[in-house]
């Protein structure tokens, strides 16, 4: 019955989200990318994919600051078409999407704040998609306490405060620790909220929550070790959901070392296979080096997950899954620009291919 109905609401941006993915650069122009000597080449080559009409105007040499900014900008205006075209549920869906970002925004503010700087000079590091009517607000407040006051009051995210932190928790926790506190709120949320959209978005989004689930867990795993972080702290961390929840997130909360986190990952089947020649002490510099990191692993298994979300159809899923495959070829084309500029070209291979 869904599928009968669905295009009445989705079809169109349904169908514009497709032509957004099929802008997507491919494999040839990643080569062709690749093998640029300079930045100006980078730019001549860059003019034959969508991002040439908003590069044709920078001067030369262009920066990478500058070349990330225009994509990312693109990327916004693209993600705030479908937003200004969507009607009940996909606005509230393409809402919720921007929920992740909002709480970098705000955890942002909060560290200005603590740290008495000028919020207002943070807010052009915030990323777009997280803006919220109310965010200027939270730049007037002077103290941590006024700023929790403006953030339950007047913020999408006030239901995530008010449930898992208070005004001093901000002053006492580790900046991190909220972080991943509102993130666990808001993955378990969102995942209720898919559920209830029916199938198959339910069942398409409950895939891809679930991994960003279990990537989370092992993140928060990892980044604890030679922290002050309790391991019953360390547990109350992670989301209530994944392929990790529960039997695998109780010995992960024990672990204290990488060997241990291998052991208990290499129990499921999908996650073994990741692991098959990762250097686990690898820092990330993405997938197709000679040394592949765990994160290098998590985003080549990220862009496979949101691939096959297009295979099907009379989901909101695709909506997701072509943001999160935006943003991976803007890092895709950022690194090798940075490889470029830097003239490190023995590193320039190592991005996560897309198509």
């Amino acid at each position: 019955m869904n599928e009968i109905y669905f295009n009445a609401d989705g079809g169109y941006l349904e169908g514009v989200v497709r032509g957004y993915r099929d802008g997507l650069i491919t494999a040839t122009q990643y080569l062709n990318l690749t093998q640029c000597e300079t930045m100006d080449d980078l730019k001549l080559q860059l003019a034959t994919t969508d991002y040439g009409h908003i590069l044709q105007n920078e001067p030369s040499p262009m920066a990478t600051s500058t070349l990330s900014a225009r994509c990312t900008e693109a990327l916004v205006a693209e993600f705030q078409y479908l937003q200004q075209n969507a009607a009940e549920p996909i606005s509230k869906f393409l809402e919720y999407i921007t929920y992740g970002y909002m709480i970098d925004n705000v955890i942002l503010l909060i560290t200005g704040t603590l740290h008495e700087r000028d919020t207002h000079d943070l807010l052009d590091k915030c990323h777009p998609l997280g803006f919220f009517d109310s965010m200027p607000a939270l730049c007037v407040a002077t103290t941590v306490q006024d700023l929790y006051n403006t953030v339950m009051v007047d913020s999408p995210l006030a239901g995530y405060f008010r449930e898992c932190l208070s005004a001093e928790d901000l002053n006492e926790l580790n900046i991190e620790i909220i972080r991943n506190t509102l993130y666990k709120a808001y993955l378990e949320d969102f995942m209720e909220y898919c559920q209830g959209l029916g199938e198959p978005t339910g069942a398409v989004m409950a895939e891809v929550l679930r991994f960003e689930a279990d990537r989370r867990t092992v993140n928060i795993t990892i980044n604890s070790f030679g922290t002050e972080l309790s391991k019953d702290d360390r547990a109350k961390l992670y989301p209530r959901l994944g392929s990790l929840y529960p039997v695998a997130q109780t010995s992960l909360a024990r672990a204290d070392d990488m060997d241990q986190v291998k052991a208990v990952l290499e129990q499921y089947g999908e996650y073994k296979s990741m692991l098959v020649g990762v250097n686990l002490n690898a820092a990330s510099g993405g997938a197709g080096g000679n040394e592949l990191s765990l994160e290098d692993r998590f985003f080549m298994r990220e862009v496979q997950l949101n691939k096959d979300l297009f295979e099907q159809q009379f989901h909101y899923g695709v909506f997701f899954a072509w943001l999160r495959l935006k943003e991976q070829e803007i890092r895709n084309v950022v690194w090798i620009a940075e490889c470029i500029s830097q003239q490190q070209k023995d590193k320039i291979n190592n991005y996560t291919p897309i198509y």
